[in-house]
């Protein structure tokens, strides 16, 4: 178990993944009425084994959980919070948004049928929409239970996280409803998986999710961009200062990589998933990365089309 105190009232826990990115953070908030987890994990038993051990460091009794948060409901921080739940009976606070993808996603409820039609749209072959779809059902496995005692969060309100009461703010582009939490007071921001220091977060373009999420994740950045940061405490790697450097950063990596998908364009066509062999690794991948990968090809894709810079006819993607 890895147990970091990162201020007297906020400790940061972290917890492994069977992924390339093999490790996720979650946040623990004292405060007078009690404790507030900030996402949960992958429900696998090293990760529940690690909960288990933060709580009896700490002294957490089930009955001192006031709040199970979650950021977004990609199955690293979604996977545990039903067992979570289970464990203290404190309530699931979620976007609105979030809890629909994880009803759809992970639960299946009101699931579209051929919801999952984008990436044979995108020339994936046979053999790579099985892996994908076994993939998928993989992690279906270790997002149960779900939690069944939820609260829709809405951004543009406060909430009360321990000692400290944070401005919820929308952090789209990652996941559609993610959401972050920033304390103005301290000039300290939770932001999730939207903004890491090491890696790019994955912007991707998903069947069931909103459309531009590129564009709606630049435009995050620009807006942030103006908050006073003093520390940012991610869901994965090192911990953020500098914030208007990173951000820069960040946009920067993205008009490189529309530029490198601009340049792999033949005269008479290229498909998504030709786009994606050229500027990642495929044949390196995983069926887990391959969709990440993908999905992120088709959302800097759809980025360039909406520019005006791209067309798309039959599948293909030509010069505009």
């Amino acid at each position: 178990m890895t147990l970091t105190p990162i201020t007297p009232d906020i400790y940061q826990l972290r917890l492994p993944l069977p992924f390339a990115l093999n490790h996720v953070h979650c946040y623990l908030l004292a405060g007078s009425d009690g404790w507030t987890i900030i996402d949960a994990g992958l429900n696998i038993p090293p990760a529940r084994q690690d909960w288990q051990d933060a709580f009896a460091t700490l002294h957490i009794a089930p009955g001192d959980v006031q709040q199970i948060v979650l950021t977004h409901a990609h199955p690293d921080h979604y996977g545990l919070a039903g067992w979570l739940q289970e464990w203290s009976g404190a309530p699931v606070r979620i976007s609105a948004l979030e809890w629909r993808f994880a009803r759809q996603i992970w639960q299946q409820i009101d699931l579209p049928a051929h919801f999952d039609d984008l990436f044979e749209l995108a020339g994936a072959p046979p053999d790579v929409l099985q892996g994908i779809e076994a993939s998928n059902n993989k992690i279906r496995q270790v997002v149960r239970p779900h939690p069944t005692a939820v609260e829709l969060l809405q951004a543009g309100g406060a909430l009360q996280m321990g000692k400290r009461r944070f401005e919820v703010l929308p952090a789209p582009g990652h996941a559609d409803g993610q959401l972050i939490f920033y304390d103005a007071a301290d000039r300290l921001l939770l932001c999730a998986d939207h903004v890491l220091r090491e890696i790019s977060p994955n912007i991707s373009l998903w069947s069931l999710g909103e459309p531009q999420p590129l564009a709606r994740y630049l435009a995050s950045l620009r807006e942030l961009a103006g908050l006073e940061v003093r520390l940012a405490l991610p869901g994965h790697h090192s911990l953020i200062t500098g914030w208007p450097a990173r951000l820069a950063e960040l946009q920067a990596h993205h008009r490189q990589r529309l530029a490198d998908m601009l340049a792999v364009i033949e005269p008479a066509g290229t498909t998504g998933y030709q786009v994606c062999q050229q500027v990642f690794p495929a044949a390196e991948l995983s069926a887990h990365q391959i969709r990440f990968a993908l999905a992120e090809t088709l959302a800097h894709l759809e980025y360039l089309e909406d520019e005006g810079q791209l067309s798309l006819h039959d599948g293909r993607y030509f010069i505009a």
